[in-house]
């Protein structure tokens, strides 16, 4: 609310679908441009800048894509677990029951995260060691990959989103001339992104720890999740006007 008054947009920028994206951004009022897929693409609503740049219009959307189709990642993930005999199963492979279940939520939102286009989850089924073996296979193949919790993704070579952010981040200072760019997260998967903002914030994850990273002005904020965010949205919008 304080940074909707402010004129102040909200860029979400998740390893979630379109799906999940248009389901937070609907239920929060929210209606700025949006990354999905951890940086597999960007979705910007038609006319929300007034100039017009590179993209695809896909329904309600101007979309730059920065990542391989899902059905390409599907059929290289295949074919890595043919090559190494991994035990490799990723959402594709299963129903929604199935994934609300191993994910623990409702199979709603399991349809929501199926509805992949820009990335596929998969479950590594693998003792650690041979963790090296798939990510050298993924890149040998010409992809890219995150590791988040419990799942695996495997994204195009240039999908991620930190290069997102940087294109996301050109285009609205074409619009508006100099701004500042504040990025909060607190996942490996959020690296990129926290080194292509401006003043990057890290929360606390789930088990009361900041992530392991140092860089330039990195504010780590004493809260959990949402708290963490309400209190870098206090110190460097709110408390700072």
């Amino acid at each position: 609310e304080a940074l909707e008054k402010r004129n102040i947009p909200i860029v979400f920028c998740t390893a979630k679908t379109l799906a999940e994206n248009e389901y937070y951004r609907k239920e929060m009022g929210i209606e700025d441009p949006f990354i999905v897929d951890n940086g597999g693409a960007i979705f910007i609503p038609r006319n929300y800048f007034s100039f017009r740049f590179d993209s695809k219009i896909k329904g309600d959307y101007c979309v730059v894509e920065l990542g391989a189709s899902y059905n390409v990642l599907r059929a290289a993930l295949t074919e890595i677990r043919e090559e190494t005999g991994f035990k490799i199963t990723g959402f594709g492979d299963m129903t929604a029951e199935e994934v609300a279940k191993d994910a623990n939520f409702s199979v709603e939102k399991a349809e929501l995260a199926k509805a992949k286009a820009y990335n596929e989850s998969f479950i590594f089924d693998e003792p650690k060691a041979k963790e090296a073996i798939l990510f050298d296979t993924i890149r040998e193949k010409g992809f890219s990959f995150t590791h988040g919790g419990r799942y695996y993704n495997i994204h195009g070579k240039n999908a991620n989103k930190g290069n997102a952010v940087t294109i996301l981040t050109q285009l609205f200072k074409k619009e508006y001339g100099e701004i500042k760019t504040i990025g909060v997260g607190d996942s490996t998967n959020d690296i990129p992104m926290l080194k292509a903002v401006e003043q990057p914030a890290i929360v606390k994850n789930k088990k009361g720890t900041w992530l392991d990273l140092s860089l330039p002005d990195l504010y780590k904020a004493d809260g959990e999740g949402p708290e963490g965010w309400v209190e870098v949205v206090e110190k460097f919008i709110i408390l700072s006007v």
